[in-house]
């Protein structure tokens, strides 16, 4: 996000990944954001990298504006104390200062990393930087004072930041720079050059910069932060019931207490205290809330396996809604799928597989070679193999409906593209 001056705030600039990009962008019109440019990251490279295609890209539309870097995935409750924060950091960012704002502890918390800051009041120099601690040293922090959290948030010119990165890290920003003159373009989406993205050094913003500025200044904030870093972190920050109990979605809790459980169908909690319980369409989670961060553990596994679960949600986003797979087998699928009102699929074919499609909810365009005709709730119709064929929705509201395919291939890669308006190719 660029701000200049007071709090007055360009268009955000969000970094992420290619895979993520629909989701990205649906998420934004959702909020009702400006216009944004969206990077898509062709790899992950941390945090330094992307910061630095952000802080390129947000020059070639300011006058070195100043930045304000947030992580995606932080909750912060009291709004307006951290906009009387970033406020109260713009003088030093426009000195030419890299600010980061420190969370003042309420805990010897071990799963942060710490920033010292030098003595005094308000913003200052920081001291240095340290790793997550042990028990221990946390509470011993938490006496001696001086100590915050490491929030990952960020205020400083775009040219300044640039200007430390290149100094510590020069190949680090040749090749991002490198990567987005090489990018291409297609409505808000900037695709950063892989080749050249891939090159660059992969660290992040601390380890890359901030640990070796001379420029790093820290402003301890109260601003009701949590990084969200875990699904019990969403326990922390959730309304909770009478017994300590926090959920999303269809759950019941008998004799439970402070416990957290998300839910896609119905789940019943009995008789637990202190767990987490996730059920999602493909895989269900359930751990205890002071171990929860070992799903990292789960994952590697996952990876190792080669297991889908590790990458991909079952739900999949694209730029006109979206579709889920709820059953498949060697010679048939059947997806659920959503459709923005107004949006339309690509005029497509396919070469191993037929389609029949029923409405359950609004109205549906049917393209079908040379037919063009509408179908509504509970009316259906069949797309055969090579037939070209596009599906609409002309409505004001979400169009659903249910696909059932069938042939001896069903994968993505069966399409073939004859017009798309958002220029996707096959």
């Amino acid at each position: 996000m660029a701000a200049g001056g007071a709090l007055s705030t360009g268009a955000p600039i969000v970094v992420a990944n290619e895979e993520h990009r629909f989701l990205v962008a649906e998420q934004l019109r959702q909020l009702g954001a400006p216009t944004p440019a969206i990077v898509l990251e062709p790899v992950g490279r941390n945090t330094a990298p992307a910061i630095a295609a952000a802080a390129l890209q947000a020059s070639l539309v300011g006058q070195d504006p100043i930045l304000l870097v947030l992580p995606s995935d932080h909750v912060v409750a009291d709004a307006a104390a951290f906009r009387g924060a970033i406020t109260q950091a713009i003088p030093a960012a426009e000195g030419g200062a890299l600010v980061t704002f420190g969370i003042v502890p309420d805990a010897p918390e071990t799963g942060f990393g710490y920033i010292q800051a030098q003595p005094g009041h308000g913003i200052r120099p920081v001291q240095r930087f340290v790793e997550k601690p042990d028990e221990a040293t946390a509470e011993r922090y938490l006496r001696e004072g001086g100590y915050y959290w490491n929030s990952g948030m960020f205020l400083f010119r775009a040219s300044a930041y640039l200007a430390e990165l290149g100094k510590f890290q020069p190949a680090m920003l040749e090749a991002v720079r490198d990567s987005l003159q090489s990018a291409r373009q297609g409505g808000d989406f900037i695709r950063l050059d892989k080749d050249a993205f891939a090159a660059s050094p992969a660290d992040s913003i601390d380890y890359a910069v901030m640990e070796k500025t001379g420029e790093a200044m820290v402003l301890p904030v109260d601003i009701g932060w949590n990084d969200v870093g875990s699904w019990s972190a969403l326990w922390d920050v959730a309304e909770r019931d009478e017994d300590g109990n926090a959920h999303h979605g269809d759950v019941i809790a008998v004799d439970s207490r402070n416990s957290y459980a998300y839910a896609q169908r119905l789940v019943a909690l009995v008789g637990v205290d202190d767990l987490v319980v996730v059920e999602t369409d493909d895989a269900v989670l359930v751990a205890r809330k002071d171990r929860v961060q070992e799903v990292k553990q789960v994952v590697a596994r996952l990876k190792q396996s080669q297991r889908s679960q590790a990458i991909l949600h079952r739900e999949v986003h694209r730029p006109w809604g979206s579709y889920d797979s709820v059953d498949i087998g060697s010679r048939h699928q059947v997806k659920r799928i959503k459709v923005k009102p107004g949006a339309q699929l690509s005029l497509q074919s396919h070469r191993h597989r037929a389609e029949h499609w029923i409405v359950v909810k609004g109205v549906a365009r049917v393209t079908r070679d040379n037919d063009v005709f509408e179908l509504y709730e509970n009316q259906s119709t069949y797309i055969p193999i090579g037939a070209k064929h596009r599906l609409e929705n002309p409505g004001s509201q979400w169009l659903e409906l249910v696909e059932v395919q069938s042939g001896d291939y069903l994968g993505e890669d069966d399409i073939v593209r004859y017009s798309d308006i958002y220029g996707r190719s096959e």
